[in-house]
């Protein structure tokens, strides 16, 4: 018998050419008819010619962009140069938010070929270049940049080696830099654009001991270290190690200097002074770049247990910091033209933060939907449409709560496919779980979660709110208490502290309840069902014209609440609790709250 000889597989050695339209969502939503129009035009004008003047073909196209192959290096940079050129050329007029402009990335590498596609590292490096160029810019590999320095007429900036995402080794990187008048000018500045400090990048620098009583240093360093831990845990954070910076200790320190040396965004820099029994912590966090102050804290404790101490201080900074730092981005984010998955991220937690009402939420999912468009598995977005999702259905904010809870937990589960470790994750899929009729299942989730970082006071909280759930109203509080010494500063504060008020009214302690309720609404005021059962609570006490305009509150915030959407949201079949909210729907309609 005759061996069948095995199909050849054709490879050869190409120059890959990958280009995409920088913020092609935005555009397509602001105005999809123009955006295509004018994206047609400039490829079949524009690009296509070029393309093929320089002896490349396109291999396909991409919805907002194309990958071409040439047969050398050259060719390929020359072809980009006056694409990129050109279009800008044609484009100057339009106003900078409407502007189409293309990045891309060039490598060079043994492919795969196939008709009308080509496959390998060599093409997945070119994709992951282009994501790095800037609009208008060409970003090319050290492989690419061998071959053509000194025979393209454009200088290149010297990036240094770079991780790019599912490339397994570090690739050098070279980005052009245009108008060769002013070279050195525009090398560095390309060097330092596309090298910009990561988001959420810091350093902890050496903590100060005022004192200068050397027994104290141990307590000193060892807050330093422990915060250096810590914030490493936030999400997305880049956290310079301890050992870089504890060879800033005892220098005179120019704060904008250090963040250029170490390309961070931001300094965290502190002191530690005692004083007979007591002692006191000094925190402040700086821009690195501009130098002003965004926050600042003071801790004065009692001295019990130093390290009892140390563990509650750290632990109230890096939650505190969580939020100062999201906010900062956020407010970095709202001014870019062409705002990346995690800058969308970050203005969709600011929306979150305002308060849960359904304008709020609807413009977070908003934000977390866009980022998700441009990165289908950032984890973030996906925690944060989880967290909008049950957030809306469990707070009765929606009509649909069965098809939110369920949307819920699909983007948790992935979001924890993808990161096995994040905590948020864990925890907000635990809440997902308490809200439908799982509540030992979800306790374990956020016990899980705490495992995962035990400072994560949100999941102390969402123990605390599941307990009602199984029948122990009377153990919520406490829970909140741990998630509020853990973050006494937290955005979550509010809806900690409604939990309460909800158990203290499901357990008949009404006069408890305003207080917690009043406690909640004062640190923010933007959360309808807390003013619904507060009305629930004062209409018990007998404050019939209080608890009304409570509910008139709510209904300013959320139309749609009703006695209804309420009893339509189960959430346990524990006899104690379901016995227990009769109470509460009881007191809602004494104040008014319509049946719906």
């Amino acid at each position: 018998m005759v061996q069948e000889r095995p199909v050849r597989v054709e490879r050869r050695l190409s120059a890959i050419l990958a280009a995409d339209v920088a913020g092609y969502s935005r555009l397509m939503h602001n105005d999809e008819e123009a955006t295509h129009a004018k994206l047609t035009a400039l490829l079949a004008d524009v690009v296509v010619p070029t393309i093929a003047e320089y002896g490349g073909r396109i291999v396909k196209n991409t919805g907002d962009g194309f990958l071409a192959e040439f047969p050398s290096a050259v060719e390929a940079v020359r072809s980009a140069v006056q694409f990129q050129a050109r279009t800008k050329e044609l484009t100057r007029a339009e106003a900078e938010g409407e502007r189409i402009a293309f990045r891309v990335g060039i490598n060079i590498g043994d492919v795969i070929v196939e008709p009308h596609d080509i496959f390998g590292d060599g093409v997945n490096i070119a994709a992951r270049l282009e994501s790095m160029a800037d609009p208008g810019g060409i970003c090319i590999s050290a492989s690419a940049h061998d071959q053509v320095q000194g025979k393209v007429g454009v200088e290149f900036a010297d990036l240094g080696e770079q991780n790019l995402k599912n490339i397994d080794r570090p690739v050098r990187t070279y980005v052009v830099a245009w108008d060769g008048r002013s070279a050195p000018i525009q090398v560095e500045r390309a060097r330092l654009g596309l090298l910009s400090s990561p988001r959420l990048s810091m350093v902890v620098l050496p903590f100060v001991n005022l004192g200068g009583n050397p027994e104290q240093d141990y307590f000193v360093d060892g807050v330093t270290e422990s915060l250096t831990t810590d914030l490493s845990r936030i999400s997305s954070s880049f956290v310079i190690g301890r050992h870089t910076a504890f060879t800033y200790k005892g220098k005179a320190l120019d704060l904008k200097q250090i963040g250029r040396e170490l390309n961070v965004r931001y300094v965290l820099e502190g002191s530690v002074q005692r004083s007979g029994n007591r002692l006191r912590v000094n925190v402040q966090l700086i821009d690195a770049k501009t130098g002003n102050h965004l926050w600042a804290e003071r801790f004065d404790k009692q001295i019990a247990d130093l390290f009892d101490m140390q563990d509650e201080i750290v632990s109230r900074l890096a939650n505190t910091l969580n939020a100062q730092l999201i906010a900062a981005e956020a407010r970095r984010s709202e001014h870019s033209l062409h705002p990346s998955a995690l800058d969308l991220y970050f203005q969709g937690m600011a929306r979150w933060n305002k308060g849960v009402t359904p304008a709020h939420m609807t413009q977070a999912r908003s934000f977390f939907e866009r980022a998700l468009e441009l990165d289908p598995d950032n984890v973030e977005a996906l925690v944060g449409i989880g967290a909008v999702d049950v957030t809306s259905a469990g707070f009765l904010l929606a009509d649909n709560p069965d098809a939110l809870f369920a949307a819920a937990e699909a983007a948790l589960n992935k979001a924890v496919s993808l990161a096995p470790q994040h905590a948020l994750a864990h925890a907000f899929l635990g809440s997902v779980l308490w809200c439908t009729k799982r509540a030992m299942e979800g306790i374990a989730e956020c016990e899980h979660a705490l495992a995962l970082n035990p400072n994560l006071a949100e999941a102390h909280a969402f123990i605390g709110c599941a307990q009602p759930f199984i029948g122990r109203a009377e153990e919520t509080e406490a829970h909140v208490h741990k998630a509020m010494r853990l973050s006494p500063r937290d955005e979550g504060t509010h809806r900690w502290m409604s939990w309460v008020g909800f158990s203290k009214l499901l357990l008949g302690a009404d006069a408890e309840a305003v207080v917690w309720f009043r406690r909640g609404l004062n640190s923010n005021p933007n959360n309808p069902i807390a003013h619904l059962n507060l009305a629930a609570a004062l209409a018990h006490l007998g404050k019939l014209d209080e608890a009304r305009a409570c509910t008139n509150k709510a209904l300013a915030l959320s139309p749609t609440l009703t006695i209804r959407r309420l009893k339509g949201v189960p959430f346990s079949d524990d006899p104690t609790f379901r016995e227990q909210t009769r109470r509460v729907i009881q007191g809602m309609r004494l104040a008014g709250v319509p049946e719906g």
